[in-house]
């Protein structure tokens, strides 16, 4: 039996010496499947004691956190899905503050310090702004794993140099640690940290280690006898189990119903009558059937014989229907929504009237560049449906892109897609980088780096250099270049020829998409887009490349035949 990520907490505040109690703290423990896809989020803040409304920062700030941090899109990793949300709160804080009569007196506005961890499969994602802290228990010490926000004025004097609410922007401190079962974190207050030593808390951890609530309740009587002036505020918690799972628990959740046999013409399957075989390949076989209940045309897929022990695979075929389902763009494959049991491993998705590029090339081998782009900003916005979801394609290439009879582009294969939030979970299953096809793939999948939205980027423009030239940039080289040394010496070959009408300023976009690096190619696949619509100025006031760039054998034909003309006069003397 599998087990699932568990934790102990322990919780105290008190107000202290203070009138009122400006901290606020919290704990949210989600119920499966958000505990896998999202895990628990543990948070603290601590208002400022020169504001009277600071209690209110708090308690938004934290109170905001483990509501909405849940709320935000499994696709998304934790750190991204974090900073949305206090980005959020902060921007919220800081307008407070501002129509507030203390809009030119921070020390008096909606602010606070805030620390949070979001444990998630097997590793703490650690959050922190401002000067409240959070510690891992190190056997007879705590290792302190923040750092203070606070200038220093004078031993007497200091202001929080980062704060939530204090201005516009936010600034967050953000860093992840492997966890192990047993391990100790504490979040704390200054009102606390302050006054109880290291030796205090782990002495009243070690007096109470099955009632944490009464050993925070210890520490917090500990500082305040130590004259604590503060409100008084800390968290404990203790990691008691990890998810831990081996490949064949995997296979034999991915194997709860049956393989679905080869289907063959007019044959009845699940509700479904098989038509046709669309394509049969060695991961695997696509059929067009009709659905019986609504008499619509859909796509069935079905997992490969030869990969149906792979785990890996079975993981990523079913990914493929979980991705669709929270894609919504014109330009993605749609799933069909499942009304009735399923009782086969497969897939059900829209039918789409068309070709695929890779035909629709054939036969239109010479497009022209108005009809290039706008097949090339169709594939862009499905695209950047993926990205905005923290999502990488990573195998974009004209077999995986149709064109219905009505011009509508669409990205149809997402078994290679690259899900940030699923990559945080721990998992036995290997993960290859390099899933894409070789001519298609970016360079630095080739050197074992993981990809980007440059990456995809790379692959859309290799689409567009072959619409327009009929051939990749770099042939089959960039497959064969393994180091950054080899990657250096890729040529680009100019999409620019004499038979073509094609502006020199599209080649240069392209050229710059293209580029081995990529950190020197766009940074944003919208200003690509945009590039090849509009003459970049950048561009225009390039040279235009020399014809020994532009066309290497040419230029070296032309030197051999100036070279024998001048031979032959010399012999003609």
């Amino acid at each position: 039996m599998s087990s699932q990520l568990k934790i102990s907490v322990g919780q105290h505040s008190d107000k202290g010496r203070k009138q009122i109690n400006q901290d606020f703290y919290g704990v949210y423990i989600p119920q499966q499947p958000q505990l896998s896809s999202k895990g628990i989020a543990i948070a603290l803040a601590d208002g400022i004691s020169s504001s009277d409304v600071s209690q209110i920062a708090s308690e938004a700030s934290v109170s905001g956190f483990l509501e909405d941090y849940f709320s935000t899109s499994e696709t998304w990793s934790v750190k991204k899905s974090a900073h949305c949300v206090l980005m959020a709160t902060n921007s919220w804080l800081h307008s407070q503050t501002q129509q507030s009569q203390h809009r030119y007196n921070k020390d008096k506005g909606y602010v606070c310090t805030f620390s949070a961890i979001v444990i998630k499969s097997t590793t703490a994602h650690i959050l922190h702004v401002g000067d409240s802290r959070i510690y891992r228990v190190q056997g007879e010490t705590l290792e302190q794993l923040t750092e203070d926000h606070r200038f220093w004025i004078s031993q007497e004097k200091s202001y929080l140099s980062r704060a939530m609410g204090i201005n516009q922007q936010l600034e967050i401190d953000y860093r992840t640690l492997a966890v192990e079962p047993g391990e100790l974190f504490i979040l704390a207050t200054d009102g606390v940290y302050e006054f109880a030593s290291a030796d205090d808390i782990i002495q009243a951890i070690r007096q109470h280690p099955q009632d944490l609530d009464k050993a925070t309740q210890l520490i917090v009587e500990r500082a305040y006898a130590q004259q604590s002036t503060d409100n008084l505020t800390i968290q404990i918690i203790r990691v008691d189990e990890l998810p831990a799972q081996d490949a064949s628990e995997i296979y034999q959740q991915l194997t709860e119903l049956p393989f679905a046999p080869i289907l063959e013409a007019r044959a009845a399957f699940d509700g479904y009558q098989i038509m046709r075989e669309v394509h049969a390949t060695s991961r695997s076989h696509i059929y067009l059937a009709r659905d019986a209940a609504t008499d619509q045309q859909v796509i069935l897929k079905i997992p490969s014989i030869d990969l149906r022990a792979d785990p890996a695979y079975l993981e990523r075929f079913m990914l493929e229907e979980w991705i669709a389902r929270r894609i919504d763009s014109a330009h993605v494959l749609k799933p069909c929504q499942q009304t009735r049991k399923r009782n086969f491993i497969y897939i059900v998705s829209e039918y789409i009237d068309g070709r695929t590029l890779t035909q629709w090339m054939i036969d239109n081998p010479d497009p022209d560049v108005e009809t290039v782009r706008g097949i090339i900003e169709q594939i862009a916005r499905g695209l950047l449906a993926f990205h905005r979801l923290e999502m990488l394609h990573q195998d974009l290439r004209p077999n995986n892109i149709m064109i219905d009879t009505s011009g509508t582009v669409k990205i149809i294969d997402f078994g290679s897609t690259r899900v940030a939030g699923l990559m945080e979970m721990d998992t036995p299953l290997e993960r290859n980088n390099l899933l894409g096809t070789a001519q298609y793939s970016a360079p630095e999948y080739f050197l074992g780096e993981s990809g980007s939205a440059r990456s995809d980027l790379f692959s859309l423009a290799v689409i567009a250099y072959q619409m327009l030239s009929g051939r990749l940039p770099y042939g089959a080289e960039v497959a064969k270049a393994r180091t950054r040394a080899a990657q250096r010496k890729l040529n680009y070959q100019s999409v620019l020829d004499d038979e073509r009408e094609i502006p020199a300023w599209i080649d240069a976009a392209l050229r710059k998409a293209l580029h081995p690096d990529p950190y020197r190619r766009y940074a944003e696949i919208s200003e690509f887009v945009f590039d090849l619509r509009h003459p970049n100025k950048t561009f225009l006031s390039q040279n235009r490349p020399p014809i020994m760039e532009r066309n290497p054998l040419l230029f070296w034909k032309s030197v051999a035949f100036i070279l024998s003309v001048i031979i032959a006069l010399l012999m003609l003397r």
